[in-house]
């Protein structure tokens, strides 16, 4: 079947976008669809292990969000500029997105931080509107975004947020998103404590979050929409203790779109099967998509038309997540990054 771009948007009331993050992670509010059933249950994420049995895992991704967006100038004009860090290609060379893009060419020399701090060199225009960047500094990169850059929260998003932790998740560990991956949010040590006690495994992979997660879709027909490639990375260990899972008859739940992205994208490229591997992944999932790895998914609700609310669709049907979101609304759930989340079992 052929699906366009607006088969997947649905209404949703500007005050129901989540502005700052809850106090306690665990007490956002769990949407829980069951498949089987096509039945609706309203609880809380402090409840989730109640629908998880022991032998299952969650499989969650360890990537941390780093202070990608820089404020600069423009060398020759001393002109404004905004700079996105998206994907570390090699060295002090980054793909970027850059605002106002349309002056900021091959060749653009930037400056950021009041004593030079940190400069850089445009090398590339890309096609999809993105640059190619080396940046020249003196010391530890990441401690200069620490100095100057700021957490590229999404758009939507209006507040600024007090405490910059509460954009990643407890188990952030490796740096190189651009955005976090938000399911993960709803975690907290105490409820990986409660899982580890039920006998749920917990089995970190990566994937770091850039462009590909959030580019939005500007062609009508879905199949013309071509996915920005993600790094991602299965461990040894890790691709051995999921595949004995399996083995075992466990559930394998992917906490966020980006974990299902990861563990699909191996399974397509080997198979079925989970291996040890990394690379690039532009996979774009979609209905009618094969799932051959995950069972259950940990999402939050994700924007009218994105690839994310077609990824979930996909995991089910179309009709049925838009009728799950259409009640969240009802219910005055909270969306988007610091909202609520849905578990589909």
């Amino acid at each position: 079947m052929t699906y366009t771009t607006k088969d997947f948007d649905y209404d949703l009331p500007e005050e129901l976008i989540a502005q700052t993050p809850l106090k306690d992670r665990s007490s956002s509010r769990l949407l829980v669809l069951d498949r089987q059933t096509n039945e609706i249950q309203d609880t809380d994420f402090k409840h989730l292990l109640d629908f998880l049995e022991p032998g299952d895992a969650l499989v969650i991704n360890e990537t941390r969000v780093i202070p990608a967006r820089l404020f600069g100038i423009k060398a020759d004009t001393g002109g404004h500029i905004e700079v996105l860090l998206l994907n570390n290609i090699e060295g002090n060379r980054w793909e970027c997105l850059v605002k106002p893009g349309k002056r900021a060419h091959k060749g653009t020399r930037l400056v950021f931080g009041d004593e030079n701090l940190l400069t850089a060199e445009i090398l590339e225009d890309l096609e999809h509107g993105g640059r190619i960047i080396e940046f020249s500094y003196q010391g530890v990169f990441l401690e200069i975004l620490e100095q100057l850059g700021e957490m590229p929260l999404p758009p939507y998003i209006k507040e600024k947020l007090e405490d910059p932790d509460r954009y990643q998740t407890v188990y952030a560990k490796e740096n190189g998103s651009a955005a976090a991956p938000t399911a993960g949010l709803h975690f907290t040590q105490e409820l990986f404590d409660q899982a580890s006690q039920k006998g749920i495994e917990i089995i970190p992979i990566l994937l770091h979050v850039g462009l590909g997660t959030f580019r939005p879709v500007s062609v009508d027909n879905i199949a013309d929409h071509h996915m920005h490639s993600e790094f991602y990375r299965v461990s040894p260990e890790a691709a051995d203790r999921i595949q004995k899972v399996k083995d075992n008859g466990g559930k394998i739940i992917a906490v966020g779109t980006t974990s299902v992205r990861t563990l699909e994208t191996v399974a397509k490229n080997h198979q079925g099967n989970i291996v040890a591997a990394s690379g690039w992944t532009d996979i774009f999932i979609t209905p009618g998509f094969k799932f051959q790895v995950v069972d259950h998914l940990i999402t939050n609700f994700h924007l009218p038309q994105s690839t994310l609310v077609m990824l979930v669709s996909a995991f089910y049907d179309r009709e049925s997540i838009l009728k799950a979101y259409q009640h969240a609304v009802e219910e005055h759930y909270r969306f988007f990054s610091f909202g609520d989340a849905m578990l589909i079992l």
